[in-house]
């Protein structure tokens, strides 16, 4: 008997077309978040109107609580906290050309590096997590945290930069997300997104060669091209301003954007 773990999305969630066509499956048994309650078979359709790439629906409540009552080893706070750090420099380094201070949230924020590396270039930073563990650590080294949807989350000022580094993928309505987001962000606000590239020719290479990591990713509903990413940003008013490969994800895109 098949698990039924999932919402099933009735339209596309970027343009809302329903004309919608299986495009992948994948086992993701071997997943290190994967356990019993949750369905090992994952189906990727396609819209045939944007061409946006996702999975058949988004998980319930219960399956939720399944996914997140683990931990990878990297998303823990402080997990490798000198190497991140250079890492974390070279995002920073993205943003600073159109900010150099204010409030930076980051959501999402696992291991804590982008933050902590922030706050070294003079950012006041503010965390937010889903993982209940993650922020009990945040505020423990007394850095703001909340784990709490964002949309519903009030802050006392707006923030000058908000960061979604790996986020973006893992939300089921990602265009009501970024609008939320640009709420939460001052005029001219900056915008930090990273994800996994689906319209790099690596992406293609991995596909072909049965190697790429995202099909089976349990996390994933979503796979973004350059240009399908850039087409929402601008719909929800950010202007893209740069583009960079990732460091620290295969296949994986970094986008700068500023609110319109």
């Amino acid at each position: 008997m098949e698990v039924s773990d999932r919402h099933m999305y009735e339209s596309c969630p970027l343009c809302d077309g329903t004309d919608i066509k299986k495009f992948n499956e994948a086992d993701c048994s071997n997943h290190p978040l994967f356990q019993a309650g949750l369905n090992p078979k994952m189906i990727w359709v396609i819209c045939s109107g944007c061409k946006h790439v996702f999975t058949n629906g988004y998980f319930t409540d219960e399956a939720n609580k399944i996914i997140f009552s683990r931990t990878h080893p990297h998303q823990s706070v402080g997990h490798e906290m000198e190497k991140n750090r250079i890492l974390a420099s070279m995002l920073v380094d993205r943003v600073v050309p159109y900010a150099k201070d204010g409030v930076w949230m980051d959501v999402g924020f696992g291991n804590g590096a982008l933050l902590f590396t922030a706050m070294e270039y003079g950012f006041d930073p503010i965390g937010v997590d889903l993982r209940q563990d993650c922020v009990d650590a945040m505020k423990k080294i007394g850095i703001k945290a909340h784990c709490q949807d964002v949309a519903t989350l009030e802050l006392s000022s707006k923030c000058r930069v908000v960061s979604l580094m790996d986020v973006l993928e893992h939300v089921p309505f990602p265009k009501e997300f970024l609008r939320a987001i640009a709420e939460k962000l001052e005029d001219n606000g900056v915008l930090l997104v990273s994800c996994p590239n689906s319209g790099s020719l690596l992406w293609d290479y991995l596909t072909g060669t049965g190697t790429n990591p995202y099909w089976g990713e349990i996390e994933h509903f979503h796979n973004f091209s350059r240009q399908r990413l850039y087409s929402l940003l601008e719909e929800v008013g950010f202007t893209p301003q740069s583009f960079g490969v990732s460091q620290r994800y295969r296949a994986g895109m970094e986008i700068v954007a500023t609110k319109s």
